[in-house]
This record gives structure tokens, C-alpha cells and sequence, in this order.
């Protein structure tokens, strides 16, 4: 896209924006982009359903972008719909965790401040990076920043079924609460084509830094290596989990003995327990699954 082109934008708005406190920022983020001489069809449904059916016939019609107003949900949603394709995804975040937007350096907390990035953005050539793609029986999930397939995700559904508090620390109330039957996990899993058993807490597959509001899972994860991080944290106690834990949000615990990490393009996941994988904090589906590294799969708007 160059300076000279004439824009047709789709802006998508999260559809449970009209309840909170940033339910004007969707139409804001329309006029602002009207104004500078683009052509915009803004879409809002009474749920993701429908608002994912509206924007997959947006894309499948033809626009030149797909700006999507909301958190990482959001963000799922329309990556799910442009990756692999050449429609760039603008991010206007307006979430409660907006890891994806903070992976990519774009403005946290000032709506203002992510529509006029957005604006910008549209005048030129969009940042390419990598995907992820989930194979889970017969269908198929892309995510942009981190799956999690353990502790993290029984969490994750935990903290998707409370309304309050709003921000990261619904993610410290559902972990504590989940942390009373906190167990290992049996593992099976094959890592480029590589199998092995793991007894672990957690295992995360990320290609971003961070999950749950800023909880830098990956502190080494690039968007743009061509490579997963695979991110495992070995059996220990209840109690040494609480010590590790903390050190998750500043990114510290990567030297402790529990932790490893593993770069790979491919990962297959099993596990004797029932594990729902979610990613990008959507719910993905039952083990098994397999996540594939795809290079330059979404283009964005930074």
C-alpha cells in the first residue's frame, strides 16, 4: 500500500465493547479513518458469531484492511479470517489482556493514541510476520501470539468465565483458585518430529512474548523468526509453582531448573489428562493437536 492509494477498510468492534467503558472507541476509529479520505464499512454484531460471519464476507467481498477493536479475542478473530491472505490486520486495542498489540509495540491504554497508529499505518507497506496454525481433528485455528495447552489453560477458561475484575488480575484470582487442585501432567509430545514424554504443569507454544495481560511467558519470542517457543514447565510442588509464578510477569523465570524452552517449527501435543488448548485466550479445542510455525503467514498494520 502506498501513500497515494484510496483505501477500503473493514473495521470489526468487539461486540461486548457496547457494555463497557470503550463502546464509543469502534465508531471513533471509523471517523478517524474516514477522515483521512479512506472508504469504511464498520461491522458490529450482537455476538463473535455473527460478527465473525459478517467479517468473513467482508474479507471473502474484498477490502484492503481489516482493523479489529477489542483485546486478543478480537484479535483471534481476525487473524483466523486474513492470515495466509494479503488483507493487513490493523489492531485498535481495546481489550483486557492486549498481548498482541503489546508484542507488536503498538499503544496500550490510549485508544486515541492505537487509532491514529492505525491511521498511519494505512499509508504504508504493512510488517510482515509469522503464524501459528493448530491442527485439531478436522479443523483448523490460527493464532498470532501464544497457545496454551495445561495449567495456564485451565486458567485462561477459568478467568474467560469471570466478569470481574476487568485486567490482569482476573488471571491471578482464577490461578489461585485453580492452583488448590493443581497436578502434573503426563505429556506426549513431538517436537520436529522429535517425540518425547514430558511430566509437566504447563506447556505453552508461543510465537509472541506474552499472555493473560502482560504475563511474559517467551521473553525471547520474535514474530518474525520462522520459529515456535516451545515453553515447558516441569513437575514441581504447588508451593515452588507459587514461587515461579511471579516471576513470570517480569520474564525472570527462564533460569529456573523447571523451566525449558525449545525453538521448533512443528509441535505435537498429547496428554493422559482431558487438556482443552486455547490460544490467543480463545478456546481452541481437546488434545491432540499439532501447531505449525507458518513464516510471513499475517500481515500488519504497525
Amino acid at each position: 500500500m502506498t501513500a497515494a492509494d484510496h483505501h477500503r477498510a473493514t473495521v470489526a468492534i468487539n461486540p461486548n465493547a457496547s457494555f463497557g467503558r470503550n463502546r464509543d472507541v469502534g465508531p471513533r476509529v471509523v471517523e478517524a479513518i474516514q477522515r483521512a479520505g479512506h472508504t469504511v464499512a464498520m461491522l458490529r454484531e450482537a455476538n463473535y458469531e455473527l460478527l465473525r460471519r459478517e467479517v468473513e464476507h467482508a474479507v471473502t467481498a474484498g477490502t484492503d484492511a481489516l482493523v479489529v477493536v477489542g483485546g486478543d479475542g478480537m484479535v483471534s478473530l481476525g487473524t483466523n479470517l486474513v492470515a495466509g491472505t494479503d488483507i493487513p490486520l490493523g489492531i485498535v486495542a481495546a481489550g483486557t489482556g492486549n498481548d498482541m498489540a503489546r508484542g507488536l509495540g503498538l499503544p496500550i491504554g490510549d485508544t486515541d493514541a492505537a487509532t491514529r497508529a492505525v491511521v498511519d499505518a494505512l499509508t504504508r507497506e504493512p510488517r510482515v510476520i509469522d503464524a501459528a496454525r493448530v491442527k485439531h481433528g478436522e479443523l483448523t485455528t490460527w493464532y498470532a501470539a501464544v497457545l496454551s495447552a495445561g495449567f495456564d489453560a485451565v486458567v485462561n477458561e477459568r478467568a474467560n468465565l469471570m466478569t470481574r475484575p476487568r485486567g490482569a488480575s482476573r488471571y491471578i484470582i482464577a490461578l489461585l483458585r485453580e492452583l488448590v487442585t493443581l497436578s502434573a501432567v503426563q505429556y506426549r509430545m513431538v517436537i520436529d518430529g522429535v517425540p518425547r514424554e514430558v511430566e509437566g504443569m504447563l506447556v505453552s507454544v508461543a510465537n509472541n512474548t506474552s499472555l493473560g495481560g502482560g504475563m511474559t511467558v517467551a521473553p525471547g519470542a520474535l514474530l518474525d523468526d520462522g520459529l515456535l517457543d516451545v515453553f515447558i514447565v516441569h513437575r514441581i510442588s504447588r508451593i515452588e509453582f507459587l514461587r515461579v509464578f511471579p516471576r513470570v510477569f517480569r520474564g525472570t523465570h527462564t533460569t529456573h531448573p523447571a523451566v525449558e524452552f525449545v525453538r521448533a517449527r512443528s509441535v505435537e501435543i498429547d496428554a493422559d489428562d482431558s487438556i482443552v488448548a486455547y490460544a490467543d485466550g480463545e478456546r481452541v479445542g481437546p488434545l491432540p493437536i499439532r501447531v505449525d510455525v507458518v513464516p510471513g503467514a499475517l500481515k500488519v498494520l504497525v
